[in-house]
């Protein structure tokens, strides 16, 4: 069993930077797979952002890369999203989600755990 933890979420400006963290428990983190979600009002939840359970790997949605950053520190047991450029349409609540593989994984269904979200507000 995993719980999941996001924090950092709030109210920025279009064009300013966010960081969202995930804390997991359990005492092996290093053998998940993490994915970052979004969920817009009305729409969806959509694929943002995973990660490998080692970090070499990583996979962004077209909408977010070369913006976004995935990284997590397996001795800290969190994930990070770095979040640049914001623009209106990331407003979202962020989740993070955690599944025991080896593989990176794009798809919600997929992962076994989840986070409460945190939300992230965008003004233009």
């Amino acid at each position: 069993q995993v719980q999941l933890v996001e924090s950092g979420g709030g109210l920025v400006q279009a064009g300013g930077s966010l960081r969202l963290s995930c804390a997991a428990s359990g005492r092996t983190f290093s053998s998940y797979a993490m994915g970052w979600f979004r969920q817009a009002p009305g729409k969806e939840r959509e694929f943002v952002a995973t990660i490998s359970k080692s970090g070499e790997s990583t996979y962004y949605a077209n909408s977010v890369k070369g913006r976004f950053t995935i990284s997590r520190d397996n001795a800290k047991n969190t994930v990070y999203l770095q979040m640049n450029s914001l623009k209106p349409e990331d407003t979202a609540v962020y989740y993070c989600a955690a599944r025991r593989t080896i593989q990176v994984l794009t798809a919600a269904e997929l992962y076994a755990y989840w986070g409460q979200g945190t939300q992230v507000t965008v003004s233009s």
